[in-house]
């Protein structure tokens, strides 16, 4: 498989643009696009983690799988890594 492109959200989005700009699921075949494709989605989401004023979360779902998400429980200015159980 391939990493998803993932792009900046506009600055003006609808609602529901709004909501799902807030966490991108992933999945990556390989060690490498896994590290730069995890490096993309937290860099396309640090901007509205500034305006959310909290921080990202990139939580490993299982080997390949991982969503990155702005998360209120994280302070703001930092990312966090967690392993689903």
């Amino acid at each position: 498989m391939n990493t998803a492109i993932l792009e900046r959200p506009l600055a003006a989005v609808a609602a529901d643009e709004a909501a799902s700009s807030r966490s991108l699921d992933l999945q990556f075949s390989t060690a490498h696009e896994m590290h730069e494709g995890l490096d993309n989605a937290v860099a396309t989401l640090i901007e509205t983690a500034k305006e959310a004023a909290c921080g990202i979360l990139v939580t490993r779902l299982h080997p390949g799988r991982y969503t990155v998400a702005v998360d209120e429980s994280v302070p703001f200015g930092e990312t966090y890594e967690s392993i689903a159980a």
